[in-house]
């Protein structure tokens, strides 16, 4: 393999070329890929992660916004782009109809080591939509990760927009000596798994979810009870913390997904 090393990462892309091969496979062997899989992959860049899963025998859809990094990879990697096992689509994902694109693909996973800037985007895109992944496994910043999978223990609007969807899993923390160019922070491996719509079947129902833990998150310092009397008449919010058997002191942070749902179901039955 002839991997031209003139093609300079871009600054506006957020591009960081991965360079180690144990967090490759370990974001491949997570979602456990095998030959049946459609692999969604989101800025490949050089190809260090696109050839890896090709060859578990996974068909790949992968999304490039660089047109220098198509063409290098129509070379490099033809064989699978002439086979049908690799499709290149020069577009950005978050500009893709979900409900077109992927209503028509059927069961798919995706794998990617995503820019910082968009990765709150991206799992938005793919959780939030009709047609789902089954999987997961991103490289993304480390601290990210962490607020994800509730390290500190304390919950956050990203991490309940996570959760409610699926079950995600720190795999590992991948260094900044491991990308080129070098990022300023760390990265991290997470896993998804289990992602539905167990939780919110309709996109009302999502609406009033997310309605709620933001407005429960709008004032850190104040406490659940008081930022949620901005959206939820008092009296009736009153009724919702006593069948939750919630305590009126507690804040946002300390509220689990379990909690939050009993909220959201009082208050959308209720209405």
């Amino acid at each position: 393999m002839n991997n031209d090393y003139s093609l300079s990462a871009k600054k506006s892309l957020g591009q960081n070329f991965l360079k180690s091969k144990k967090a490759i496979y370990q974001m491949i062997d997570s979602a456990q890929t095998n030959a049946t899989d459609t692999i969604i992959e989101i800025g490949p860049g050089k190809g260090a992660l696109t050839r890896p899963i090709l060859e578990t025998g996974a068909r790949v859809i992968a999304f490039e916004l660089d047109s220098r990094m198509i063409d290098f990879l129509q070379i490099e990697l033809s064989e699978y782009i002439d086979s049908g096992k690799l499709e290149i689509i020069h577009q950005d994902v978050l500009d893709i109809d979900m409900d077109s694109f992927f209503g028509k693909l059927g069961n798919y996973k995706v794998i990617a080591n995503i820019p910082y800037y968009i990765t709150n985007a991206i799992i938005r895109k793919f959780l939030e939509t009709t047609y789902q992944p089954t999987d997961m496994s991103l490289l993304m910043q480390k601290e990210v990760a962490e607020r994800i999978v509730v390290r500190d223990g304390k919950q956050s609007i990203l991490a309940l927009s996570v959760s409610v969807f699926g079950i995600p899993r720190y795999i590992a923390k991948v260094e900044r000596k491991y990308f080129s160019p070098s990022p300023r922070v760390d990265s991290a491996i997470i896993h998804i798994r289990k992602i539905s719509h167990q939780y919110l079947k309709t996109s009302a129902e999502q609406k009033i979810f997310f309605d709620i833990i933001h407005a429960g998150f709008a004032h850190k310092r104040k406490k659940l009870f008081k930022n949620l009397t901005n959206l939820i008449d008092k009296n009736d919010l009153e009724k919702i913390f006593d069948s939750v058997s919630l305590n009126r002191d507690i804040r946002a942070e300390k509220v689990p997904l379990n909690h939050w749902l009993k909220i959201i179901d009082i208050y959308y039955k209720n209405r």
